[in-house]
This record gives C-alpha cells, structure tokens and sequence, in this order.
C-alpha cells in the first residue's frame, strides 16, 4: 500500500479524493467555531492524566474526545471519571490511524487539536502556544517539535511524525475512510501528504519542557524495540522509504517559506560553530 511503486494508485486516490474534498466551503453549517482536541489512548491509565488535566476545561479548547483504542487496562474507567470529556470507545485495538479516523469523523469544531496521550510536561501555556498560529491565521497547521523529538528533527526544526497538531478539520474531513484503510501507525504521513497538496503554511512549535514517553519506557527494551520498528515498518508501507524522505523534504519547504536547503546548511553551520570554539 504504498504511494510509490505499482501499488500507489490506490493509496494515491485515497489522498486525491480527500483534497477534493478541501475544496467545500471552509465550515459546514453544522461545525461549531472552535476546536475539537482529539486524543487517542491504548493501555496508558498510568499516564494520560498528563495530558488530561492540562486540556479539560482549557479556555482554548471547545470540546475534548478520547478514543479508547481496545484498552484492556483502567483506561477508559479513567477518561469517564472525567464527566466533560466525550470517549470513544471500540474493541479490539485497531492502531492509532484507526483511532484518530473515529475522533475526527465524531469532532463538531472547525479546527482540530491532535494529541499523544503519553506526553509529559504539558502546560497550559503549551496548548495555547499550539493553537496561536492557526487560530491567528499565521499558518493552516501547527506542528509540535518535543524536547525529545530525535536530534536530527531538532537540528532541522520539524517533526515529520509529530502526534501533536492542529489542522482545520476540513483537510481531513474528507481522510476518515482513507484513514481507516491505511496501516496502523500510517496516519501522520499520510496527514503530512494532504498538507503538501494543499500547500499549507506550517508553523513549528518549539515544546521545549515536553517530552513524549518512550515505548522501552512503558514496556521493556524488547517490546519497546518490536513496537518502534512496527511503526516505521507502517510508514514505509505508505510512503516508501525514497519517498518518506522526499516527504520529509518538501515539508521543510513549508515551514515559513525555507527551503530544506537553507535548513541543512544551517544546521551544519551551527555545528561548525560550535566545534570552532
């Protein structure tokens, strides 16, 4: 199922007709102004409250949604004992494309905030940072760029697979049947594919307190490994490898207008700097 290579047709349609799908006026009649904050959660009772008590009742939020992705731990029982909050709940796990799919197609808000439910060190002042540049009209997506976001996503100033953005929810209002076709860990590549159509503004967002719970963290060396190689084995199934670097690349052409050129240099200059001291 890749865009690439003899297979992408399909998967090349899927984001054709979610462009087109762009193309209706900016709010339906039915979508309130605000936005909708989606987060998905698999097995993280030990650890959403992070995130939970940051976002609910948040003045920058409309609405919270949690997707209970199949969760066999005290997860859900956790989410409800917040009684503002609209859960979805499903069995059996279905992966976290799955999981946004269903929190975008239920979300009632013009703009949307996607989550990581496994974050530590999220202020208030976070949510609100994510929010400004879309809500004030700088860019059409915000993108988080975490503390711990890897060493070569810092030097370069983006996240390609960030969990943390928002977007106005007519991007994807047309990707939920593509979304829950696609691999289980396929949904940024796919997101970031559609914001390169549409040749969107992206704004990165420095997190500069947070960081996103490892999978070694929550479940072992080996099991943290396995579920790390899964998902760049689910990205290389959308994009191939040549493409997802392409991807990458056209991407940095979207950030405030510099090229990936300009970045690279930049990042060696920095370094050259450095060891020049």
């Amino acid at each position: 199922m890749n865009f690439d290579g003899p297979r992408g047709g399909a998967l090349r349609a899927f984001v054709d007709f979610a462009v087109e799908e762009t193309s209706a006026p900016d709010s339906p009649p039915d979508d309130l102004r605000g936005i909708s904050c989606i987060v998905c959660a698999y097995n993280e009772a030990d650890r959403i409250r992070n995130i939970l008590d940051v976002i609910v009742g948040h003045p920058a939020l409309t609405e919270v949604i949690v997707v209970n992705d199949g969760s066999t731990d005290e997860t859900e029982a956790l989410i409800r004992s917040y009684p503002t909050i609209r859960v979805l709940s499903h069995t059996p796990n279905r992966g976290k494309t799955y999981a946004l799919s269903r929190g975008i197609a239920a979300a009632r808000c013009d703009h949307l905030m996607l989550l990581d439910a496994d974050l530590s060190g999220v202020a208030p002042a976070d949510i609100d940072a994510l929010a400004a540049p879309v809500m004030r009209g700088e860019a059409e997506v915000s993108i988080s760029l975490r503390s711990n976001s890897l060493w070569l996503y810092r030097q370069l100033g983006l996240d390609f697979v960030s969990g943390e953005r928002v977007v106005p929810k007519r991007l994807l209002k047309g990707a939920v049947e593509a979304m829950q076709r696609l691999p289980r860990w396929g949904g940024e590549v796919f997101m970031n594919e559609i914001f390169i159509r549409q040749g969107c503004r992206i704004a990165v967002v420095r997190w500069r307190r947070v960081l996103n719970i490892r999978k070694y963290q929550k479940v072992g060396a080996w099991r943290g490994a396995l579920a790390e190689a899964k998902m760049i084995a689910d990205a290389t199934r959308v994009l191939t490898p040549v493409g997802l670097v392409t991807q990458n690349l056209r991407m940095l052409k979207l950030v405030n207008g510099r090229s990936w050129r300009s970045r690279v240099m930049g990042m060696f200059a920095q370094r050259a700097t450095y060891w020049g001291r």
